[in-house]
């Protein structure tokens, strides 16, 4: 098959959370044999902060943003592929994009909106009625989401979508596995994560209110724009901590935190990309509690769920070394088994050959 996807950036994780996800789902699906040309506009600085050079497994077209007649340009590069995606958040011109792939669709080609934060599109488009993509909705054969779950397809099943399927989060085990605990990333909890106006009371809680409770405690803090945010004196800030150091992170303090944006964690069924790359890691993960988590990863044995920053620095406090080992290795085993991208890519093949492919609801069932 041959697909051409529209996204934020699949060579540059700058600013650019979706980065790792893309990667994934773009790898996986060439491993089973089909192409993927990514188009990306050069925006936000992403392709002077690349941490990839073009992949073997993907074509990648970097556009120019300046013009939307730079993008109507790369839409139609794209016609006469087998299935044209669409991504939410591309950043520069998605109102054009999304209207423009729709002109692609074809008896042998599909065109399918993929939402990398389905909660915040919902939002958005409910409320604002007048908003462009939602008159859209209908018209694509299909919308892809990144997570959310039943309540995310239920509510973009009621905005009128032909279909609505979550192809959730996962591990590429090429990219995210254990290496040796590096110095540099020495602590007792780690944190990685943009500083983002819906994640950032959340941190504050779950992190920062944890840290203070932990003054004697190591804390690691990475990620893009937090340089001038007060922080207790016992955390270390890195700030951008890029893609080739994520797995020394990750194994390198004694466990890692994951929280979730304020809508994802309201839809809940929506595991962070993190969720996976630390259990890929073999990392003690503790995250923040969030409906469906159990799905996915068994709290207590493979993952510590935490329902406030109290309960975060309760679990550091009393976590030793032979107990944060066991829980890594637990996650590490389950995620290995049920949640990398050649599951994910499985599933997407077979909906795109009308086969019904089982969720992790199912397969945990």
């Amino acid at each position: 098959m041959n697909i051409a996807f529209f996204g934020s950036s699949l060579v540059s994780a700058y600013w650019n959370g979706a980065a790792t996800y893309y990667r994934g789902m773009v790898r996986a699906l060439h491993e089973r044999g089909h192409r993927v040309t990514f188009y990306e506009p050069d925006a936000f600085g992403r392709q002077q902060h690349r941490d990839i050079e073009d992949p073997p497994w993907a074509r990648v077209v970097v556009y120019p943003a300046d013009d939307a007649a730079d993008a109507l340009r790369a839409v139609e590069q794209a016609r006469g592929a087998d299935l044209v995606v669409k991504a939410s958040g591309v950043g520069v011109f998605d109102e054009v994009l999304e209207k423009a792939v729709l002109d692609l669709q074809a008896p042998d080609c599909l065109v399918a909106f993929w939402d990398v934060d389905a909660p915040a599109t919902l939002d958005r488009m409910h409320a604002d009625p007048g908003d462009a993509l939602r008159a859209l909705v209908p018209r694509y054969d299909m919308v892809l989401t990144y997570g959310g779950g039943e309540p995310v397809r239920g509510a973009y099943l009621g905005l009128g979508a032909r279909e609505c399927v979550p192809i959730y989060n996962a591990l590429d085990p090429s990219t995210h596995h254990p290496v040796p605990a590096d110095p540099r990333f020495d602590a007792e909890l780690g944190f990685l994560g943009n500083r983002l106006p819906d994640r950032e009371a959340r941190v504050e809680e779950f992190f920062l209110r944890a840290a203070s409770l932990l003054p004697q405690h190591r804390m690691l803090l990475g990620g893009s724009g937090w340089d001038d945010k007060p922080m207790p004196p016992n955390i270390r800030y890195l700030g951008h901590v890029y893609t080739n150091d994520h797995n020394a992170f990750n194994c390198s303090p004694r466990s890692v935190l994951n929280i979730s944006r304020d809508s994802m964690a309201r839809y809940g069924f929506s595991p962070a990309t993190r969720v996976f790359e630390a259990c890929g890691a073999g990392a003690c993960l503790i995250t923040d509690a969030w409906e469906g988590l159990e799905l996915f990863l068994e709290p207590g044995v493979e993952v510590l769920v935490a329902s406030d920053g109290e309960r975060v620095a309760e679990h550091v406090r009393s976590l030793d070394a032979q107990t944060a080992r066991r829980i890594g290795q637990a996650g590490y085993r389950r995620v290995l088994a049920d949640h990398t991208y050649a599951h994910r890519a499985a599933q997407l093949e077979a909906l795109l050959e009308g086969r019904q492919a089982l969720q992790p609801e199912e397969a945990s069932a």
